[in-house]
Protein backbone atom coordinates (compact mmCIF):
# COMPACT_ATOMS: atom_id res chain seq x y z
CA UNK A 1 0.00 0.00 0.00
CA UNK A 2 2.94 2.69 0.66
CA UNK A 3 4.20 2.90 -2.14
CA UNK A 4 5.94 1.09 -5.09
CA UNK A 5 6.12 -2.94 -4.26
CA UNK A 6 9.93 -4.60 -4.53
CA UNK A 7 12.38 -1.83 -4.55
CA UNK A 8 15.47 -2.24 -5.47
CA UNK A 9 18.95 -1.10 -3.60
CA UNK A 10 19.20 0.76 -7.14
CA UNK A 11 16.02 2.12 -7.41
CA UNK A 12 15.85 3.67 -3.40
CA UNK A 13 19.63 5.09 -3.94
CA UNK A 14 18.19 7.22 -7.34
CA UNK A 15 15.14 8.29 -5.32
CA UNK A 16 17.43 9.37 -2.72
CA UNK A 17 19.51 11.66 -5.20
CA UNK A 18 16.59 12.87 -6.85
CA UNK A 19 14.95 14.08 -4.05
CA UNK A 20 18.14 15.25 -2.25
CA UNK A 21 17.42 12.91 1.06
CA UNK A 22 19.70 14.05 3.78
CA UNK A 23 18.60 11.53 6.37
CA UNK A 24 17.34 8.07 6.45
CA UNK A 25 15.76 6.54 9.52
CA UNK A 26 16.49 2.89 9.87
CA UNK A 27 13.45 2.06 11.95
CA UNK A 28 12.43 -1.13 13.79
CA UNK A 29 10.31 -1.56 17.48
CA UNK A 30 10.82 -2.99 20.80
CA UNK A 31 8.22 -5.96 21.96
CA UNK A 32 6.37 -3.09 23.72
CA UNK A 33 6.05 -1.70 20.60
CA UNK A 34 7.86 1.62 20.81
CA UNK A 35 9.50 2.67 17.48
CA UNK A 36 13.23 3.13 17.66
CA UNK A 37 15.26 4.36 14.95
CA UNK A 38 18.82 4.17 13.90
CA UNK A 39 19.10 7.55 11.70
CA UNK A 40 22.22 7.76 9.16
CA UNK A 41 23.11 10.01 6.31
CA UNK A 42 23.07 9.52 2.62
CA UNK A 43 26.89 8.18 3.02
CA UNK A 44 26.03 5.28 5.09
CA UNK A 45 23.07 4.25 3.19
CA UNK A 46 24.92 1.52 0.86
CA UNK A 47 25.95 0.11 3.99
CA UNK A 48 22.74 0.29 5.31
CA UNK A 49 20.92 -1.57 2.40
CA UNK A 50 23.66 -4.17 2.36
CA UNK A 51 22.55 -5.31 5.80
CA UNK A 52 25.73 -3.97 7.67
CA UNK A 53 24.41 -1.31 9.90
CA UNK A 54 24.95 -1.78 13.40
CA UNK A 55 23.66 -1.10 16.80
CA UNK A 56 23.66 -1.99 20.51
CA UNK A 57 20.52 -4.53 21.50
CA UNK A 58 21.51 -4.17 25.21
CA UNK A 59 20.32 -0.75 24.86
CA UNK A 60 16.79 -1.47 23.98
CA UNK A 61 14.24 -3.00 26.18
CA UNK A 62 13.82 -6.71 26.39
CA UNK A 63 16.24 -6.96 23.30
CA UNK A 64 19.94 -8.19 24.82
CA UNK A 65 22.28 -8.84 27.58
CA UNK A 66 25.30 -6.58 27.23
CA UNK A 67 27.38 -9.66 26.54
CA UNK A 68 25.36 -10.25 23.28
CA UNK A 69 24.37 -6.88 22.55
CA UNK A 70 26.03 -6.89 18.63
CA UNK A 71 22.60 -6.59 16.57
CA UNK A 72 22.34 -5.66 12.64
CA UNK A 73 19.44 -4.44 11.02
CA UNK A 74 18.44 -5.24 8.06
CA UNK A 75 15.74 -2.85 6.16
CA UNK A 76 12.91 -4.50 4.12
CA UNK A 77 13.38 -2.15 0.77
CA UNK A 78 9.69 -2.03 0.19
CA UNK A 79 8.88 -0.38 3.19
CA UNK A 80 11.11 2.84 1.87
CA UNK A 81 9.36 5.96 2.19
CA UNK A 82 9.78 9.86 2.23
CA UNK A 83 8.72 11.67 5.31
CA UNK A 84 5.91 14.28 3.66
CA UNK A 85 6.01 16.68 6.25
CA UNK A 86 9.46 17.54 6.69
CA UNK A 87 9.53 21.65 6.36
CA UNK A 88 13.17 22.78 7.45
CA UNK A 89 15.46 21.40 3.94
CA UNK A 90 16.36 18.30 5.90
CA UNK A 91 14.15 15.73 3.83
CA UNK A 92 14.17 12.29 5.75
CA UNK A 93 13.03 9.14 4.84
CA UNK A 94 12.39 5.56 6.40
CA UNK A 95 13.12 1.94 5.77
CA UNK A 96 11.69 -0.27 8.46
CA UNK A 97 14.33 -3.01 9.46
CA UNK A 98 13.85 -6.74 10.40
CA UNK A 99 16.57 -7.30 13.66
CA UNK A 100 19.29 -10.69 13.29
CA UNK A 101 22.07 -11.65 15.59
CA UNK A 102 25.38 -12.14 14.52
CA UNK A 103 25.04 -15.01 13.28
CA UNK A 104 22.59 -13.71 10.57
CA UNK A 105 19.91 -15.23 12.02
CA UNK A 106 16.72 -13.25 12.58
CA UNK A 107 16.67 -12.25 16.07
CA UNK A 108 13.85 -14.02 19.04
CA UNK A 109 13.33 -11.04 20.11
CA UNK A 110 12.51 -9.00 16.97
CA UNK A 111 8.72 -8.63 17.22
CA UNK A 112 8.58 -8.25 13.82
CA UNK A 113 9.67 -11.70 13.35
CA UNK A 114 6.94 -13.04 15.80
CA UNK A 115 4.74 -11.83 12.94
CA UNK A 116 6.61 -13.54 10.05
CA UNK A 117 6.93 -16.44 11.48
CA UNK A 118 2.97 -16.92 12.03
CA UNK A 119 2.68 -15.54 8.93
CA UNK A 120 4.82 -18.50 7.59
CA UNK A 121 2.82 -21.08 9.42
CA UNK A 122 -0.28 -19.18 7.41
CA UNK A 123 1.21 -19.83 4.12
CA UNK A 124 2.27 -23.25 4.58
CA UNK A 125 -1.76 -24.08 4.88
CA UNK A 126 -2.34 -21.78 1.64
CA UNK A 127 -3.40 -19.12 3.61
CA UNK A 128 -3.46 -15.22 3.58
CA UNK A 129 -4.28 -13.37 6.73
CA UNK A 130 -5.71 -9.84 5.85
CA UNK A 131 -6.12 -7.30 8.02
CA UNK A 132 -7.79 -3.85 8.71
CA UNK A 133 -7.36 -1.81 11.64
CA UNK A 134 -9.49 1.19 13.04
CA UNK A 135 -7.66 3.61 15.48
CA UNK A 136 -8.85 5.80 17.82
CA UNK A 137 -7.36 8.71 19.44
CA UNK A 138 -7.36 11.98 21.27
CA UNK A 139 -6.46 15.29 20.40
CA UNK A 140 -5.38 17.64 23.42
CA UNK A 141 -4.33 21.08 23.68
CA UNK A 142 -0.75 21.74 25.13
CA UNK A 143 0.14 23.88 28.21
CA UNK A 144 2.44 27.54 27.20
CA UNK A 145 5.75 25.18 27.47
CA UNK A 146 4.76 22.68 24.72
CA UNK A 147 3.41 19.69 27.43
CA UNK A 148 0.34 17.68 27.10
CA UNK A 149 -2.89 18.40 29.08
CA UNK A 150 -6.09 16.58 29.10
CA UNK A 151 -8.10 19.68 27.88
CA UNK A 152 -9.52 18.86 24.65
CA UNK A 153 -10.12 21.18 21.87
CA UNK A 154 -13.93 20.41 21.58
CA UNK A 155 -16.95 18.97 22.99
CA UNK A 156 -18.38 17.19 19.65
CA UNK A 157 -19.47 13.86 19.52
CA UNK A 158 -20.51 11.41 16.88
CA UNK A 159 -19.60 12.18 13.36
CA UNK A 160 -20.02 16.80 14.25
CA UNK A 161 -18.63 18.68 11.99
CA UNK A 162 -16.42 22.14 12.13
CA UNK A 163 -16.90 24.52 14.66
CA UNK A 164 -18.05 21.96 17.06
CA UNK A 165 -15.33 19.91 15.59
CA UNK A 166 -12.64 22.14 16.43
CA UNK A 167 -10.18 19.36 15.49
CA UNK A 168 -11.06 18.48 11.62
CA UNK A 169 -8.50 20.92 10.27
CA UNK A 170 -5.94 18.57 12.04
CA UNK A 171 -7.61 15.89 11.36
CA UNK A 172 -7.48 16.77 7.53
CA UNK A 173 -3.95 17.71 7.96
CA UNK A 174 -3.69 13.75 9.31
CA UNK A 175 -5.43 12.52 6.50
CA UNK A 176 -4.05 14.56 3.43
CA UNK A 177 -0.09 13.56 4.58
CA UNK A 178 -1.13 9.84 5.15
CA UNK A 179 -2.52 9.66 1.68
CA UNK A 180 0.84 11.08 0.11
CA UNK A 181 2.40 8.39 2.05
CA UNK A 182 0.16 5.60 0.31
CA UNK A 183 -2.48 4.95 2.65
CA UNK A 184 -5.99 4.13 1.08
CA UNK A 185 -8.40 5.73 3.83
CA UNK A 186 -12.31 4.79 3.88
CA UNK A 187 -12.97 6.94 6.75
CA UNK A 188 -12.14 10.08 9.11
CA UNK A 189 -14.35 11.34 11.89
CA UNK A 190 -14.89 12.28 15.39
CA UNK A 191 -15.82 10.01 17.63
CA UNK A 192 -17.93 9.85 20.67
CA UNK A 193 -16.27 11.55 23.45
CA UNK A 194 -14.83 15.50 23.44
CA UNK A 195 -11.67 15.61 21.10
CA UNK A 196 -12.24 11.87 20.11
CA UNK A 197 -11.01 11.23 16.71
CA UNK A 198 -11.13 7.92 14.37
CA UNK A 199 -9.16 7.29 10.88
CA UNK A 200 -9.65 3.82 8.97
CA UNK A 201 -7.18 3.11 6.27
CA UNK A 202 -7.92 0.01 3.83
CA UNK A 203 -6.85 -3.84 4.47
CA UNK A 204 -4.11 -5.34 3.72
CA UNK A 205 -1.47 -8.30 4.56
CA UNK A 206 -0.67 -8.40 8.06
CA UNK A 207 2.50 -7.64 8.20
CA UNK A 208 2.08 -4.57 6.08
CA UNK A 209 -1.12 -3.89 8.00
CA UNK A 210 0.78 -3.21 11.26
CA UNK A 211 4.00 -1.50 9.62
CA UNK A 212 1.23 0.84 8.92
CA UNK A 213 -0.06 1.03 12.44
CA UNK A 214 3.36 1.74 13.47
CA UNK A 215 3.42 4.23 10.67
CA UNK A 216 -0.05 6.06 10.99
CA UNK A 217 0.81 6.54 15.17
CA UNK A 218 3.88 8.45 13.78
CA UNK A 219 2.10 10.48 11.69
CA UNK A 220 -0.74 11.60 13.78
CA UNK A 221 1.47 12.27 16.71
CA UNK A 222 3.63 14.33 14.43
CA UNK A 223 1.17 16.44 12.64
CA UNK A 224 -1.04 16.83 15.82
CA UNK A 225 2.38 18.46 17.22
CA UNK A 226 2.36 20.75 13.95
CA UNK A 227 -0.74 22.00 15.12
CA UNK A 228 0.25 22.39 18.54
CA UNK A 229 -1.91 19.63 19.75
CA UNK A 230 -1.16 16.42 21.25
CA UNK A 231 -2.09 13.15 20.12
CA UNK A 232 -2.48 10.26 22.41
CA UNK A 233 -3.45 6.56 22.30
CA UNK A 234 -3.45 5.96 25.74
CA UNK A 235 -6.92 3.87 25.99
CA UNK A 236 -8.94 5.66 28.50
CA UNK A 237 -7.25 8.85 29.47
CA UNK A 238 -10.98 10.88 30.46
CA UNK A 239 -13.03 10.19 33.47
CA UNK A 240 -16.42 9.43 32.36
CA UNK A 241 -16.09 9.41 28.18
CA UNK A 242 -15.17 6.27 26.09
CA UNK A 243 -11.86 5.23 25.79
CA UNK A 244 -10.14 4.61 22.46
CA UNK A 245 -9.71 1.61 21.09
CA UNK A 246 -7.98 -0.54 18.13
CA UNK A 247 -11.11 -2.67 16.55
CA UNK A 248 -9.06 -5.27 14.28
CA UNK A 249 -10.58 -6.65 11.44
CA UNK A 250 -9.47 -9.75 10.05
CA UNK A 251 -10.20 -12.07 6.76
CA UNK A 252 -8.25 -15.26 5.72
CA UNK A 253 -7.96 -15.76 1.96
CA UNK A 254 -6.66 -18.79 -0.38
CA UNK A 255 -6.06 -18.00 -4.00
CA UNK A 256 -7.31 -15.49 -3.88
CA UNK A 257 -10.74 -16.23 -2.03
CA UNK A 258 -12.04 -15.41 1.11
CA UNK A 259 -12.79 -18.64 3.06
CA UNK A 260 -14.87 -17.05 5.65
CA UNK A 261 -17.79 -16.81 3.30
CA UNK A 262 -20.20 -19.17 3.05
CA UNK A 263 -23.17 -18.24 1.32
CA UNK A 264 -25.02 -21.41 1.85
CA UNK A 265 -24.89 -20.51 6.23
CA UNK A 266 -27.57 -18.22 7.93
CA UNK A 267 -24.81 -16.09 8.66
CA UNK A 268 -23.18 -16.07 5.36
CA UNK A 269 -20.49 -17.68 7.24
CA UNK A 270 -18.09 -20.90 6.63
CA UNK A 271 -17.18 -23.52 9.08
CA UNK A 272 -13.39 -22.65 9.07
CA UNK A 273 -14.61 -18.26 9.87
CA UNK A 274 -16.44 -20.26 13.03
CA UNK A 275 -13.64 -22.10 14.05
CA UNK A 276 -11.51 -19.08 13.54
CA UNK A 277 -13.80 -17.50 16.17
CA UNK A 278 -13.96 -19.92 18.64
CA UNK A 279 -10.29 -19.76 18.76
CA UNK A 280 -9.88 -15.95 19.49
CA UNK A 281 -12.68 -16.73 21.97
CA UNK A 282 -10.61 -19.96 23.62
CA UNK A 283 -7.41 -17.83 23.62
CA UNK A 284 -8.76 -14.31 24.26
CA UNK A 285 -7.88 -14.51 27.82
CA UNK A 286 -4.33 -14.14 27.60
CA UNK A 287 -4.20 -12.90 24.75
CA UNK A 288 -5.52 -9.56 26.34
CA UNK A 289 -2.23 -9.33 28.08
CA UNK A 290 -0.84 -8.12 24.65
CA UNK A 291 -3.67 -6.53 22.85
CA UNK A 292 -4.43 -4.68 25.88
CA UNK A 293 -0.87 -3.88 27.49
CA UNK A 294 -1.30 -1.22 29.90
CA UNK A 295 -2.66 -0.56 33.74
CA UNK A 296 -4.65 1.92 32.04
CA UNK A 297 -6.09 0.03 29.34
CA UNK A 298 -8.41 -1.77 31.41
CA UNK A 299 -9.69 1.29 32.42
CA UNK A 300 -11.20 1.39 29.11
CA UNK A 301 -12.89 -1.93 29.09
CA UNK A 302 -15.48 -1.92 31.71
CA UNK A 303 -19.27 -1.96 31.25
CA UNK A 304 -21.06 1.64 30.26
CA UNK A 305 -18.58 3.30 27.87
CA UNK A 306 -18.94 1.09 24.46
CA UNK A 307 -16.29 -1.21 25.17
CA UNK A 308 -16.59 -4.87 25.16
CA UNK A 309 -16.38 -6.52 28.88
CA UNK A 310 -18.05 -10.33 27.70
CA UNK A 311 -16.45 -12.76 25.58
CA UNK A 312 -19.15 -13.23 23.52
CA UNK A 313 -20.08 -13.10 19.68
CA UNK A 314 -22.13 -11.41 17.31
CA UNK A 315 -23.35 -11.07 13.63
CA UNK A 316 -26.38 -8.83 14.65
CA UNK A 317 -24.79 -6.07 16.55
CA UNK A 318 -21.58 -4.43 18.23
CA UNK A 319 -21.52 -5.27 21.93
CA UNK A 320 -20.01 -8.47 21.93
CA UNK A 321 -16.05 -9.21 21.91
CA UNK A 322 -15.96 -10.55 18.70
CA UNK A 323 -18.66 -9.06 16.09
CA UNK A 324 -18.92 -10.19 12.18
CA UNK A 325 -19.54 -6.79 10.30
CA UNK A 326 -22.41 -7.16 7.78
CA UNK A 327 -20.61 -7.38 4.22
CA UNK A 328 -19.87 -10.68 3.10
CA UNK A 329 -18.57 -12.26 -0.38
CA UNK A 330 -14.78 -11.37 -0.02
CA UNK A 331 -15.59 -8.60 2.84
CA UNK A 332 -16.80 -11.01 5.00
CA UNK A 333 -14.48 -10.53 7.79
CA UNK A 334 -14.46 -10.86 11.59
CA UNK A 335 -13.88 -8.00 13.98
CA UNK A 336 -11.74 -8.13 17.56
CA UNK A 337 -13.24 -5.03 19.38
CA UNK A 338 -11.15 -5.48 22.50
CA UNK A 339 -7.39 -3.86 21.57
CA UNK A 340 -6.22 -0.81 22.00
CA UNK A 341 -3.49 0.97 20.23
CA UNK A 342 -1.07 0.96 22.61
CA UNK A 343 -0.34 -2.69 21.75
CA UNK A 344 2.71 -4.12 19.56
CA UNK A 345 0.90 -4.60 16.43
CA UNK A 346 3.36 -7.57 15.35
CA UNK A 347 2.58 -9.31 18.62
CA UNK A 348 -1.02 -9.07 18.50
CA UNK A 349 -1.59 -9.74 15.09
CA UNK A 350 0.63 -12.96 15.27
CA UNK A 351 -1.23 -14.27 18.57
CA UNK A 352 -4.95 -13.52 16.57
CA UNK A 353 -3.55 -15.50 13.37
CA UNK A 354 -2.46 -18.51 15.51
CA UNK A 355 -5.05 -18.79 17.92
CA UNK A 356 -7.75 -18.60 14.99
CA UNK A 357 -6.00 -21.33 13.68
CA UNK A 358 -5.96 -23.43 16.55
CA UNK A 359 -9.33 -23.18 16.46
CA UNK A 360 -9.57 -24.52 12.64
CA UNK A 361 -6.86 -27.02 13.99
CA UNK A 362 -8.75 -28.54 16.81
CA UNK A 363 -12.40 -27.56 14.60
CA UNK A 364 -13.73 -25.63 17.65
CA UNK A 365 -16.72 -24.31 17.81
CA UNK A 366 -18.48 -21.12 19.42
CA UNK A 367 -21.09 -21.10 21.68
CA UNK A 368 -23.90 -19.43 20.69
CA UNK A 369 -24.34 -16.07 19.33
CA UNK A 370 -25.56 -13.47 21.84
CA UNK A 371 -27.73 -11.12 19.10
CA UNK A 372 -29.46 -8.67 22.14
CA UNK A 373 -27.60 -5.84 23.65
CA UNK A 374 -24.94 -7.90 25.70
CA UNK A 375 -24.96 -4.52 28.23
CA UNK A 376 -28.35 -4.62 28.65
CA UNK A 377 -28.02 -8.10 29.96
CA UNK A 378 -28.37 -8.97 34.23
CA UNK A 379 -25.23 -10.57 35.37
CA UNK A 380 -27.77 -13.74 36.45
CA UNK A 381 -28.69 -13.84 33.09
CA UNK A 382 -24.92 -13.58 31.71
CA UNK A 383 -24.25 -16.01 34.28
CA UNK A 384 -26.90 -18.43 33.18
CA UNK A 385 -25.88 -18.10 29.52
CA UNK A 386 -22.72 -19.03 30.71
CA UNK A 387 -20.65 -16.03 29.74
CA UNK A 388 -17.21 -15.34 30.92
CA UNK A 389 -15.61 -12.16 31.15
CA UNK A 390 -12.36 -10.99 29.88
CA UNK A 391 -9.55 -10.32 32.19
CA UNK A 392 -10.39 -6.74 34.06
CA UNK A 393 -6.60 -5.72 35.57
CA UNK A 394 -3.19 -5.89 33.76
CA UNK A 395 -2.27 -8.44 36.65
CA UNK A 396 -5.15 -10.44 36.17
CA UNK A 397 -4.90 -10.55 31.98
CA UNK A 398 -0.74 -11.56 33.02
CA UNK A 399 -2.05 -14.61 34.74
CA UNK A 400 -3.71 -15.88 31.97
CA UNK A 401 -1.02 -15.28 29.72
CA UNK A 402 0.83 -17.62 31.65
CA UNK A 403 -1.70 -20.12 31.40
CA UNK A 404 -1.84 -20.60 27.84
CA UNK A 405 0.55 -22.17 26.11
CA UNK A 406 0.20 -20.95 22.96
CA UNK A 407 0.49 -17.50 23.75
CA UNK A 408 4.51 -18.83 24.74
CA UNK A 409 5.23 -21.06 21.74
CA UNK A 410 3.79 -17.66 19.34
CA UNK A 411 6.14 -15.32 21.26
CA UNK A 412 8.66 -17.53 21.32
CA UNK A 413 10.77 -18.12 25.01
CA UNK A 414 12.30 -14.74 24.70
CA UNK A 415 9.83 -12.42 24.49
CA UNK A 416 7.17 -14.27 26.30
CA UNK A 417 9.26 -14.09 29.62
CA UNK A 418 10.83 -10.89 29.08
CA UNK A 419 7.20 -9.01 28.39
CA UNK A 420 6.11 -10.75 31.34
CA UNK A 421 8.79 -9.65 33.79
CA UNK A 422 8.53 -6.03 32.27
CA UNK A 423 4.60 -5.67 33.18
CA UNK A 424 4.97 -7.67 36.27
CA UNK A 425 7.01 -4.76 37.30
CA UNK A 426 4.83 -2.42 36.09
CA UNK A 427 2.23 -3.59 37.94
CA UNK A 428 4.36 -3.60 41.05
CA UNK A 429 4.58 -0.05 40.23
CA UNK A 430 1.22 0.57 39.82
CA UNK A 431 0.09 -0.98 42.89
CA UNK A 432 2.17 0.85 45.12
CA UNK A 433 1.08 4.51 43.67
CA UNK A 434 -1.46 5.92 46.03
CA UNK A 435 -3.98 7.90 44.00
CA UNK A 436 -5.97 11.14 44.19
CA UNK A 437 -9.00 9.03 44.48
CA UNK A 438 -7.97 7.15 47.74
CA UNK A 439 -7.17 10.11 49.43
CA UNK A 440 -10.14 11.97 48.45
CA UNK A 441 -12.33 9.51 49.74
CA UNK A 442 -10.39 7.54 52.74
CA UNK A 443 -8.21 10.71 54.44
CA UNK A 444 -11.02 12.18 56.11
CA UNK A 445 -13.26 9.29 56.59
CA UNK A 446 -10.74 6.74 58.11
Amino acid sequence: MLGQKHKTKADIINICKEKNVRFIRLQFTDIFGSVKNVAISMTQLEKALDNKCMFDGSSIEGFARIEESDMYLYPDLDTFQIYPWNDDNAVIARLICDVYDTSGKPFVGDPRYILRKALAYAANMGLTFNVGPECEFFLFETDKNGEPTTKTIDQGGYFELGPVDKGEIARRDICMHLEEMGFELEAAHHECAPGQHEIDFKYSEALEAADNIVTFKLAVKTIADKHNLHATFMPKPLLKCAGSGMHINMSLFREGQNIFYDENDKNGLSSIAYNFIAGIMDHIKGITAITNPLVNSYKRLVPGYEAPVYIAWSAKNRSPLVRVPASRGNSTRIELRSPDSCANPYLALALCLMAGIDGIERNLVPPKSVDGNIYKLSHDEIFAMGIESIPSSLNSALKEMKKDNLICKTLGEHIFRKYLSYKEQEWSDYRNVVSEWETRHYLKRY
